[in-house]
This record gives C-alpha cells, sequence and structure tokens, in this order.
C-alpha cells in the first residue's frame, strides 16, 4: 500500500495551488486560536458526518473517502510537514445532533476545518456554529443552493465540493427533453426535504415540457402503490423524483412491478448502492441521475490511481460520495499549503479564492457564492449497472 500511496500523492502533489479570502479570528504568531494554532504538532480536522441513522450511507462513504485521502497525505509527509489528524464525531443523521457537533469540534477540539455534514438540512444547521467559531466547514455533498448564502449573503465559513441543487435541476430538465426527448413529465419529490423542493423548483423552472401530473410523499414512506396507479394511469414520457436513496429505491421497484416502464429520473440523492439493493437491480434499467464522478467518464488523470487506490484498501469501487469527500480533504490541503498556514483563518481564506483544483471529481475553481465551478455527469443505470455517463459542463 505505501508505494501505491506514494505514487498516488505524486500525481496529485501538483494539485496544490491556490488563493485567498476573507476571515477573521483571534491571532497568535499569524495565525486564528480558533481551530487550532500554527505551533500545533499535527493538523485536526473534524468529520460531522451522519454514520448511524436515516441517512448513514452517506456519511460512511464521506468517511471512508476521507480517511483514504488523509492516509495518503500522511504516508506522503502531511501538509506543511505536519501530518493529519481526524476527529470524527456522529451526528447520527439529526439536525440538531450535527449543531451540537459542529460546535463541539470548532471549539473543544480546535479543528482548523470541519468536513461535513453531508446532508443540506444538517449543514445548515451547523452554519450558526461554526460562523460564531469562525471554523469553515466544507460539504461534500449538501446541495441546497442556499447553504452557501443567507439571502443575499455568502456564509463567510461555508463551502462544499458539490455542486447545488438548481444546476443539477436544470441539467436534468434538459437532459430529460434533449436525450430522452420527454415532451411530458410527472415530479413524485419528497415534500418534506428542502433538498427536493430546491430540485423540484429548478426543473420546473427550465424543463419546456409540460409538467403532467406533481405529487409528494414523506421521508420514511415505504407503500408507493396509491401513487404509483394514478402515474400509470397519466400520459407521460419521463418520471422525476427528486429524493434520496431510500425513497427512491422503493418507488422505483414499486413502479417497475407495476409496470411503468418509462424512463425515471432523479439527482445525486440517488448515489448509493442501496437505491439498487432497494429496487432489485432488474429494475434498475432506463433509470439516469446526476453525479459528480464516474469511472465511466474520468474527469481528468487522478482519477485512475484513486480508483486502484480505493479498491486496494476498500475492496471496491468508489462511489460519488467516496470521491466527493476525498476531494474536500485535498481542498483543505490545497488551501493551507496555498497559505503557508494551518488555522482556521488560512483554509478559510484559502477555499474562498481556490483555484484550478484538480480533483477527481472534476476541475474546480471556487466562485464568489463558495460554490465550485466544474462538470457534472449524468449516469444511466442498466440491470444495476452503470452503463452510460454522459459528462455535462457547466
Amino acid at each position: 500500500m505505501k508505494k501505491k500511496l506514494a505514487f498516488l500523492f505524486g500525481s496529485l502533489f501538483l494539485l496544490a495551488a491556490c488563493s485567498a479570502g476573507p476571515t477573521s479570528g483571534n491571532e497568535t504568531n499569524g495565525s486564528s486560536n480558533a481551530g487550532g494554532s500554527a505551533d500545533a504538532e499535527t493538523i485536526k480536522v473534524g468529520l460531522n458526518l451522519e454514520l448511524s441513522g436515516a441517512v448513514a450511507g452517506y456519511g460512511t462513504q464521506e468517511k471512508d473517502g476521507v480517511e483514504l485521502a488523509v492516509e495518503i497525505i500522511n504516508e506522503a509527509g502531511g501538509i506543511l510537514g505536519k501530518q493529519v489528524e481526524l476527529v470524527t464525531k456522529d451526528n447520527k443523521s439529526e439536525t440538531s445532533d450535527a449543531a451540537t457537533v459542529a460546535a463541539n469540534l470548532a471549539t473543544n477540539d480546535k479543528v482548523v476545518a470541519i468536513i461535513g455534514p453531508a446532508t443540506s438540512g444538517a449543514t445548515k444547521a451547523a452554519i450558526p456554529n461554526i460562523t460564531k467559531a469562525q471554523v469553515p466547514l466544507i460539504s461534500p455533498s449538501a446541495t441546497d443552493d442556499s447553504v452557501t448564502m443567507n439571502g443575499d449573503q455568502v456564509q463567510e465559513y461555508v463551502f462544499r465540493s458539490s455542486f447545488q441543487d438548481s444546476f443539477q435541476g436544470v441539467i436534468l430538465a434538459k437532459y430529460a427533453q434533449d436525450q430522452l426527448g420527454a415532451k411530458k413529465a410527472i415530479i413524485l419529490g419528497d415534500n418534506s426535504s428542502d433538498y427536493a423542493k430546491g430540485l423540484s423548483k429548478a426543473f420546473k423552472s427550465e424543463y419546456k415540457g409540460e409538467v403532467v401530473l406533481e405529487e409528494n410523499f414523506t421521508k420514511g414512506d415505504k407503500d408507493f402503490q396509491a401513487i404509483l396507479t394514478k402515474v400509470k394511469q397519466t400520459d407521460f414520457d419521463v418520471l422525476y423524483i427528486p429524493g434520496y436513496y431510500e425513497e427512491a429505491g422503493l418507488i422505483i421497484k414499486q413502479a417497475r412491478e407495476l409496470g411503468i416502464e418509462q424512463p425515471i429520473i432523479g439527482a445525486d440523492g440517488f448515489g448509493d448502492e442501496k437505491m439498487v439493493q432497494l429496487a432489485g437491480a432488474e429494475n434498475v434499467s432506463n433509470v439516469f441521475y446526476t453525479g459528480h464522478f464516474s469511472i465511466l467518464a474520468p474527469s481528468n488523470d487522478t482519477v485512475e490511481p484513486f480508483v486502484e487506490a480505493f479498491k486496494e484498501k476498500f475492496g471496491k469501487e468508489p462511489s460519488t460520495f467516496n470521491a466527493l469527500a476525498y476531494d474536500a480533504m485535498f481542498m483543505i490541503k490545497q488551501a493551507i499549503e496555498s497559505q503557508d498556514a494551518a488555522d482556521a483563518k488560512a483554509v478559510t481564506k484559502g477555499l474562498a479564492e481556490l483555484k484550478d483544483f484538480k480533483g477527481v471529481t472534476g476541475n474546480i475553481t471556487m466562485d464568489a457564492q463558495h460554490n465550485p465551478e466544474k462538470s457534472l455527469v449524468v449516469i444511466g443505470f442498466t440491470d444495476g449497472k452503470e452503463s452510460s455517463a454522459e459528462v455535462i459542463n457547466p
């Protein structure tokens, strides 16, 4: 493993070159007391992830991605000559716990940055505490547009390695009408989720066809027979499901068993192997979703060595969420190296002006609203396996 990690790091070493952005804080020798200090023996990075509870599938994947990144970084000598130390906490898929974990990591554990939470609701719950502590947060997968914005004001300490919902919704609408030739769409969305609401809004604003039916479900629902019976009785070309894998998998299973054969499309919330497990591989054909990463469509030459290292460590191919979290850790590394300082202030400044970062999920430059400018992949499934991947640039 050491030889492969050294090789991989060598290819990734060239990734570090970025700039600066704003923050503040109590300073000692040019560094902020919030989030560690310049004389700390290690560089502490906190993980605030959903490691148990309803959406643990996302958090556990992201934990694996970060751990691989840290292993590679430390094997190659660390950052600025210091080893990275992860401080991992479980927010249990609860927004209240996400807020508490954020406060503990920032103020008690003195981390220089926090990766996570994975979901938009939990990330927004964490924002007041990390803002008060002046410690930056980078979410691998909180895609709600409002995560990085408070009205028309940028959330100074909040960043992400994923694209936002409005981009996904727009791309899905275009994909449905242009690639799938869909003139009539049905939207079946989660009415308890800001994520789903944002995706639905963006889709409807862009879609040039007719939305002939719009139905809702609530997170945790298991039986969709009544709704899907109404869907089957409607003349439509594509079924759009803005939601997470837990419900999407069951909807796909029940839809196919009812004889609904039209294409089904969704966003990055589909991106967990449990979606296929819940639906049954035989039912997951003519299914498409927007993703940040696909082995079938590598974004650059960092992807192959990343995939090899991940397979060696975990015995399987990496997922979108593995890749997004892996990138988040290397974005923090680049931010620190660009500022030549390993404290919260430096990380915030480096992330705010991140430019030309070569990540496994794409080449990233941070925009003025702390969103990464990068490409998107529409992934297609046949018999439960990825069978196509189309890269779409912003």
